[in-house]
């Protein structure tokens, strides 16, 4: 469970979120709707405490975010995968060293980052990719191989931010049901988006952010 409690983020002069309140359940997956600078990708980064906010409390699995120390963040990051628009591939690494760094960082043996890195790369379909480099794949294979790379150490829950805007409508749609079949194995994922013909073709709940506002929001009826 997410729960956000009256939280507001403010930059500068820039009020980036405004008295936000909302429940995401556990194993949800929803989209964050709303035009560029409206709040979404700071929404995520609130949740990942990649950004603290200004005032309210966020709660993640039972954990008040305010009470994290600092010392404590990057174990707390670690039940997170996160996808962006540029997957900021190494090109000089092939596809499997790509999706084993973050294993690799944290100390995983030999043959356990093997098997968990060719897991990766069959569920987005690129297993027989493993020895190319990024340069060599399409702009969707390198996409999917950002995916594999979040999702490799089996996160509990999947961030997303615009992970499809440098992508064609087909491609698109194949993006979003990988990460549906993530959804369908019990991760949480949360998908910030402004392609709303994009979201519309899936029946998950969508919250609107305008101008830092939560302009339409539902509860969860997740179960």
């Amino acid at each position: 469970m997410i729960s956000f409690f009256n939280v507001s983020k403010k930059y500068a002069n820039h009020l980036a979120l405004d008295n936000i309140t909302l429940q995401i359940a556990s194993g949800e997956m929803v989209f964050l709707q709303g035009h560029s600078g409206a709040g979404k990708s700071t929404l995520l980064k609130l949740m990942a405490l990649l950004e603290r906010p200004t005032q309210g409390n966020i709660v993640v699995s039972g954990n008040d975010l305010s009470e994290i120390k600092k010392s404590d963040i990057a174990h707390y990051r670690r039940q997170f995968g996160f996808i962006q628009q540029n997957p900021k591939l190494l090109n000089d690494y092939t596809a499997f060293e790509n999706v084993a760094i973050p294993l690799v960082i944290s100390g995983f043996d030999r043959l356990d980052i093997q098997r968990r890195v060719r897991a990766a790369l069959e569920r987005v379909g690129l297993l027989n990719k493993e020895h190319a480099k990024p340069p060599m794949l399409s702009v969707g294979e390198q996409q999917r191989l950002g995916i594999a790379r979040a999702v490799v150490h089996k996160p509990k829950f999947l961030l997303a931010d615009e992970p499809t805007g440098n992508l064609d409508p087909i491609l698109s749609l194949e993006i979003m049901k990988l990460f549906e079949r993530f959804h369908q194995v019990g991760v949480t994922v949360l998908i910030a988006s402004h392609d709303s013909a994009l979201l519309e073709r899936f029946p998950y709940r969508k919250l609107h952010l305008a101008n830092g506002n939560l302009t339409h929001y539902k509860e969860s009826t997740y179960v």
